[in-house]
């Protein structure tokens, strides 16, 4: 049996690419453009990589650092990103594309592994849910005796890949430099 959101899980890379061709060709950058919306992604990589160096996927049921203000830190760090792209492309078309799939694809995404979490670590993971909002992080952190212990590491921020990340915004906003320095006709 096939859970929900498995199209979302399985397509959302793959159509990215096509994606950001799109909305890059759209886009108007701008040196400013670029800094603003850089100094945006930045923040949202920060976040990404925190919540990286907590997370052990597929071991644990991770609760502390940022994933005890919202369930989807990750999440939040990468729609932090699209905005920051979204301001660096300085076009309402690029952004409208940007936000829209993340929008679509993240929340049947978000969807899909809230499932598979429910079904590994059942009422466990049910307190947390009713604790942690799922996107928008709450204002203070929730206090579970298993998020104590929990401590960022370097080594896991590294074994998730979180660097992946952080060079595939250095590049966009590189294309977009390239964009804005050779006008298209």
């Amino acid at each position: 049996m096939s859970l929900p959101g498995t199209f979302f899980m399985r397509w959302r890379v793959r159509l990215g690419y096509p994606l950001a061709v799109i909305a890059l060709w759209f886009s108007r950058p701008s040196p400013r453009s670029v800094l603003l919306g850089g100094l945006v992604g930045l923040l949202g990589l920060w976040l990404r990589g925190c919540a990286a160096g907590y997370l052990h996927k597929q071991e644990m049921l991770t609760v502390g650092g940022p994933y005890a203000y919202t369930r989807n830190p990750l999440y939040l760090g990468s729609a932090v990103m699209a905005l920051g792209a979204a301001v660096a492309m300085k076009s309402w078309i690029s952004a409208s594309l940007l936000l829209l799939y993340f929008a679509i694809f993240y929340s049947a995404v978000m969807r899909r592994e809230e499932t598979e979490l429910r079904m590994r670590h059942g009422s466990v993971f049910e307190a947390y849910a009713r604790a942690v909002p799922l996107f928008l992080p709450r204002l203070r952190p929730l206090k579970l005796p298993m998020a104590s212990s929990a401590a960022f590491s370097f080594a896991q921020y590294k074994k998730n890949h979180e660097w992946q990340a952080a060079l595939g915004f250095l590049l966009l906003l590189i294309a977009l430099l390239l964009i804005w320095h050779f006008p298209k006709g």
